[in-house]
């Protein structure tokens, strides 16, 4: 317990996921966020979604490529082919279309079997107008828009990446539940190599494995739902009146731990939080378990 708040023996179970991470650069950091954005919609779980995207952190212009302001952004699939499609659509869509972007890969240690072709499928659309142009081991494309041109990167490259670690936070009121959330989910975002990819980094809607629905893959997780308490195996206890989750991707373990304290650390100094415990299929979604009583000991 800490500072009032139970926080559960139990684990966050989390399974391996294939990512990457871009830097995608403008102008001014107002386009290069709008392009981040607009890369990042549609993109908070491989449920329904093509990827898990988010952004990760803004950049100076001393930390991009090219110098000018930029954000690095994380994407994650189930497996290299699928992430490839999903970055390379979206960097299409919404990254080649904003005024002034170019973009980047972010992970440039990458043996080359590990990399996904972004620039180097993006080209086609100059229609032969297209000019490579490579420096050092570093490929890039020169594609003709009608502001100058944009300039992408041939090959990115991926890692080994984690998805679904979480923290699940029940509190005494909607608003109290969700200024603990915000909170966890502010510490988060100080945290490198990690993104929450639901909107704002907290998820009002958890799910669980199956449904009664055969169609489905996932349904509502009705034991954290308090408008259920007496229709169905609650995991509620009586006071426990709201519950948000917040999920976590990352490139490391230790990056997923790390964001997991930060974010038990901030929430529960707020008060009205009751109790933070985390989700799990009892070891069979996936092989990584983030003990909440052991965080610590991950982060060594």
């Amino acid at each position: 317990m800490q500072n009032a708040v139970t926080i559960d023996d139990t684990f966050a179970e989390a399974f391996p996921m294939v990512g990457t991470r871009l830097i995608i650069t403008a102008i001014d950091l107002d386009l290069a966020t709008t392009a981040a954005l607009e890369f990042c919609g549609n993109a908070s779980s491989v449920i329904g979604c093509d990827a898990e995207a988010g952004i990760e952190r803004g950049l100076g212009p001393s930390q991009t490529p090219d110098g000018r302001p930029g954000v690095s952004v994380l994407a994650f699939a189930f497996n290299k082919k699928s992430l490839e499609k999903a970055v390379s659509s979206r960097v299409g869509q919404n990254v080649l279309t904003c005024p002034t972007t170019a973009c980047y890969s972010g992970l440039t240690d990458s043996p080359r079997e590990n990399r996904i072709k972004v620039g180097a499928q993006l080209r086609y659309f100059g229609d032969g107008f297209q000019i490579s142009k490579k420096l050092g081991s570093r490929r890039y494309w020169r594609i003709p828009v009608m502001d100058g041109e944009f300039l992408c990167e041939d090959y990115f490259g991926t890692i080994k990446g984690i998805g679904g670690g979480n923290l699940i936070l029940c509190g005494d009121s909607q608003i109290t539940t969700l200024n603990a959330a915000r909170a966890a989910a502010a510490a988060i975002r100080q945290i490198p190599d990690v993104i929450m990819p639901f909107p704002a980094g907290i998820v009002r809607s958890g799910s669980k494995v199956g449904s009664k629905y055969p169609q489905l893959r996932a349904s509502t997780n009705d034991k954290f739902c308090p408008t259920l308490v007496g229709q169905t195996e609650t995991s509620l206890a009586a006071a426990e009146n709201a519950v948000y989750e917040i999920v976590i991707d990352g490139l490391s373990a230790m990056a997923v731990a790390q964001a997991m304290q930060a974010g038990v650390d901030a929430a529960v100094a707020v008060s009205g939080l009751i109790r933070i415990t985390a989700g799990n299929y009892g070891g069979k979604l996936g092989p990584h378990h983030f003990h909440l009583h052991r965080l610590q000991d991950m982060m060594k």
